[in-house]
């Protein structure tokens, strides 16, 4: 197991030329450091360290101190150190830096110097103060500062390998590198985390591009928050639950720190937890912690990985092996010093997917003229399969078709899609809902609702079950609305029908894409298309139309590249026949006749027209007629009474059409 080994600060404290510290008579007992033109002031315990005088000083920010400069020389680092102080170092300024966890940075331009506060977690304000204090005395001509490249990450740690690697607390110098490839191909590098206690000034994109095209394999290390029972002043917390957002968080850090320095997607990073004293509710934070890490690394495409001890953290992932509540991670770095390569404690049929690395050893090693303190690790690992390429949905209604490349030189064991209903694709291959199993490389997910977003994620599943990273693709759901001048009109008259069609997303209008207009008679079952029509530049489309019969309408938009097809409510436009009236003669004597005819337009020969009268507020029926072949109707009126008699014809709906009734005609009887 990695021990902690407590000690002093064996550095080099001497000063030479450019470099002053004075203790200035203060009740705070602090000191001013001058670095090119540069003053800092800092508690007066605090050594000095001249990188240019004692080139092979590490650089340990588990303790605190000042470093002037930088070194190219390979640094005499321990193995291996967790925990951090607060400290300064103070280096040219040459190219830009940002501030990450647990370095604040501050570019001082007019002294060409770099101010590094490095800082425990938690205490950033100190370090915030600590820069506070510095000030320019004299002003120094420097370089123009370089601006840190754009890394497209392309190197997966690690890849494929079985053999010997070794893990140091600093990323070694290249020559040491070099001397060293002949034994090994595999190192553990620190990457990111609040308690790394070693500066990586090698840690570059390029460092990390040279050895890869030079065969080495990467172990990637985060060193962050310990078990809630050891005695690290940067604990996670004792709470399951929020230990496991602890570990989210830390994974998503690690993923930026991994892609900075040029670690692509598949890429294995091992979140370090130190050896602890196992009680049932310190597992149970640990295991939340790396349930949380591993859950984020897995959605970002990256291998979630655990460093831990044998005794503590091992066995309790040993033990929540087949525990559903918890996330185990992919891999297992186990720190156990047996001097046994690759015998471990843990049951043979665990993580035995090449999913191991055992730490065994630790000590002072020689090669080629190059001496280091290691620790030694086997390692047997293999990565995920590469994701699937051009993954791409088209929407129709109601359904949408995927479509992707699967990649190749893989065995395929299967392709995994699961889709999940709004903008935000299932997270892992637990998530969501499955919604294909298989080896094609088109699938069509039916029964999709109307004016509803969905979001995809694919993975591929190798022969020996190793999953690669997923790939998303998002389905737009669209929205059509349905406007129409008139619900009822009359026979041989229009109504204008109006849509407009807009994503859900409100990314942009929907300007000139094809619409469709459908119809149904009122009693009818089937959908007709009524014409195709194309959007203006609001995503606006009308036309007038004049049913015949009582007719439903609806406006369909089908759908395209990453774009859900729609349909619009219905809409019922009635459409009542015309009905004509005549009353000859509209005055008559009592015991004369009138008659009262016209025609209802559409004919609807043989059907029934009502006569009625009206009585005070209510119409009373008289009689009924049945129309001729060319829709007429008459009634002969002969009242018994003087008087003046309001009569109208009723003719009642059936199924293609809305009932009417002609105007009222007035009779008087004299």
């Amino acid at each position: 197991m990695r021990l902690f080994r407590p000690g002093v600060l064996a550095l080099a404290l001497g000063l030479v030329a450019g470099v002053a510290a004075s203790a200035p008579a203060t009740a705070e007992d602090t000191k001013t450091v001058s670095y090119r033109g540069y003053q800092v002031t800092v508690p007066a315990s605090w050594p000095v360290v001249d990188l240019a005088a004692t080139p092979s000083a590490c650089v340990r920010l588990d303790q605190p101190a000042v470093y002037l400069g930088h070194s190219a020389a390979q640094a005499d680092c321990p193995a291996h150190r967790v925990g951090r102080s607060t400290g300064l170092i103070l280096e040219p300024l040459t190219t830009a830096q940002p501030s990450t966890d647990g370095l604040l940075r501050r570019a001082v331009a007019d002294a060409g110097v770099l101010a590094t506060a490095y800082y425990a977690p938690g205490a950033e304000q100190t370090a915030s103060d600590l820069l506070a204090t510095g000030r320019v005395v004299t002003k120094t001509s420097s370089a123009r500062v370089a601006q840190q490249a754009a890394v497209t990450p392309t190197i997966v740690a690690t890849g494929n390998y079985a053999g010997e690697g070794f893990d140091a607390c600093t990323a070694p110098s290249q020559s040491t590198m070099d001397a060293w490839r002949p034994k090994y191909q595999g190192i553990g590098i620190y990457i990111s985390g609040g308690l790394r206690a070693c500066a990586q000034p090698n840690l570059t994109s390029s460092w990390v591009a040279t050895n890869a095209s030079k065969g080495w394999q990467f172990l990637l290390i985060d060193v962050g928050l310990q078990a809630p029972c050891t005695t690290y002043n940067s604990r996670m917390s004792s709470v399951a639950s929020t230990a496991l957002i602890q570990g989210r968080n830390a994974a998503i850090n690690a993923v930026a720190a991994a892609q900075a320095l040029g670690f692509a997607q598949r890429s294995a990073i091992y979140s370090d937890i130190e050896a602890y004293t196992s009680t049932a509710a310190c597992d149970a934070a640990v295991l939340s912690y790396l349930s949380g890490w591993t859950q984020e690394l897995n959605a970002r495409g990256y291998v979630g990985g655990a460093y831990v001890g044998a005794t503590s953290g091992a066995k309790a992932l040993v033990g929540a092996y087949a525990n559903t509540a918890y996330t185990r991670p992919d891999n297992i770095w186990v720190a156990q010093w047996n001097r046994t390569p690759g015998t471990m404690s843990i049951p043979a049929t665990y993580w035995s997917n090449h999913q191991r690395v055992h730490q065994y050893d630790n000590v002072t090693e020689t090669n080629g003229g190059v001496t280091l303190n290691i620790d030694k690790d086997y390692l047997n690992l293999t990565a995920p399969p590469p994701p699937v390429t051009s993954f791409t949905v088209t929407g129709g209604v109601a359904a949408a078709t995927l479509r992707w490349t699967q990649p190749a030189n893989v065995t395929l064991g299967q392709i995994m899609v699961r889709a999940a209903s709004g903008s935000t694709p299932p997270q892992l291959p637990t998530a969501g809902t499955s919604i294909y199993n298989g080896t094609a490389s088109l699938f069509t997910h039916t029964g999709l609702a109307n004016s509803a977003s969905y979001a995809y994620r694919v993975w591929v599943k190798n022969s020996a079950g190793k999953i690669s990273p997923g790939v998303d693709v998002r389905l737009v759901g669209t929205k059509a609305t349905f406007g129409a001048s008139s619900a009822s009109i009359m026979y041989t008259g229009a109504v204008t029908l109006s849509m407009g069609v807009s994503r859900l997303d409100g990314a942009a209008k929907m300007a000139g894409v094809p619409v469709v207009l459908y119809s149904k008679a009122k009693n009818a079952t089937k959908w007709s298309t009524v014409g195709s029509f194309t959007t203006d530049a609001n995503g606006v489309v009308s036309t007038s139309q004049k049913p015949a019969v009582s007719t439903y309408y609806m406006w369909g938009y089908n759908g395209g590249a990453g774009l859900l097809g729609t349909r619009s409510a219905t809409a019922l436009v009635q459409v009542h026949p015309a009905m004509s009236a005549y009353l000859v003669p509209g005055a008559i004597t009592l015991g004369g006749s009138s008659l009262l005819y016209g025609y209802l337009n559409p004919a609807h020969a043989g059907t029934t027209a009502y006569l009625q009268r009206r009585s005070g507020t209510s119409w009373v029926a008289v009689t009924t007629g049945k129309l001729t072949t060319n829709g007429k109707y008459a009634f002969s009126l002969k009242p018994t009474a003087r008087g003046t008699y309001t009569y109208r014809v009723v003719w009642l709906a059936d199924a293609d059409h809305q009932g009417t009734q002609t105007a009222s005609k007035v009779l008087t009887v004299g």
